[in-house]
């Protein structure tokens, strides 16, 4: 097997990235506290799950 380089996964990472980031700044800027602030952080790892869940309420309406 090769260890080379993949090339199929940077894109996806810079998404996830910038995703990430902007939506940390948005939940934490939204945060009326502390630990608000702290779960904006936590839910902006876990964005793509959101946006998942809409598209499926879209796809199912």
């Amino acid at each position: 097997m090769s260890k080379g380089f993949d090339g199929g996964s940077a894109p996806s990472n810079a998404v996830y990235g910038f995703g990430l980031i902007g939506a940390a700044i948005y939940y934490i800027s939204t945060a009326t506290g502390f630990w608000m602030g702290v779960l904006g952080f936590l839910k902006a790892l876990v964005w793509p799950v959101f946006l998942v869940l809409e598209v499926l309420k879209y796809v199912n309406a």
